[in-house]
């Protein structure tokens, strides 16, 4: 009995030891790969990274990790020249192929999502001067962008400075966010000399998506602009 007792203890011993040196390697990786996503250039910032799964000794000896978070808050997107904030970014990575230096991966299959206020979205449109051909006759000068708010289930509203320019929709193709079905109208449709006209369509598109991922949809929530990531066979380092 108390050979049993002692075989007992020295093999909880021995398993609690190899559980501590899983989180210690665990631990290791997480801060490496977190790292190697900033020197990349997949991120912006340094992103937090959780690897998933036990134990993970097994998967960094398989060289594949099987599901991996990530997330970062202020990250930067934009059309190239212009450049936002990113809130709230978290993506969820699965079958994550990883080099012995950590300096590659390739991921499987990704998805993600992030917030975009309408204070800085209203930064990535144009300008009135080019998406109304009658704003110079608008109290609001030609530099004036549209200001945006939630306007309900996939729309968003939008003024000309303090004048109302009624609902758009929201819908995206590839990487390219659109908004159209603005009008003028009411009072700004009167100043303008004009009446329901339609504000042209208004599109930008984003580049340097975070993790390689693409961009999968938009979705207007009261906060701001919600968008959804995917992205399969994406090379996350190197």
């Amino acid at each position: 009995m108390r050979g049993w007792l002692k075989a007992t203890i020295v093999v909880g011993v021995l398993c609690g030891l190899l559980a501590g040196a899983d989180r210690i390697a665990v631990g290791v990786a997480e801060d490496e790969a977190a790292d190697q996503l900033l020197k990349s250039g997949r991120m912006s910032k340094r992103p937090d990274v959780s690897i998933e799964g036990f134990p993970f000794l097994t998967q960094a000896l398989s060289m594949k990790l099987d599901d991996v978070r990530i997330s970062a808050d202020g990250l930067t997107v934009g059309d190239g020249s212009r450049q936002v904030a990113l809130h709230s970014f978290k993506a969820e990575l699965s079958g994550v192929e990883v080099s012995g230096s950590m300096t590659s991966a390739t991921v499987d299959h990704g998805s993600g999502t992030g917030l975009i206020t309408y204070a800085d979205l209203s930064q990535l449109l144009p300008p009135a001067s080019q998406l109304v051909p009658s704003a110079g006759k608008l109290p609001i000068g030609g530099s004036t962008r549209l200001s945006l708010s939630y306007g309900g289930p996939g729309k968003i509203k939008a003024s000309l400075g303090p004048l109302p320019v009624g609902e758009g929709v929201l819908h995206s193709q590839g990487n390219t966010v659109t908004a159209d079905g603005f009008k003028l109208s009411g009072m700004a449709g009167m100043l303008a000399g004009l009446s329901n006209q339609q504000i042209e369509p208004i599109s930008f598109t984003l580049s340097a998506l975070p993790a390689g991922l693409n961009l999968a949809g938009v979705s207007p929530q009261e906060d701001g602009l919600r968008l959804s990531f995917d992205g399969k066979g994406v090379k996350l380092i190197g």
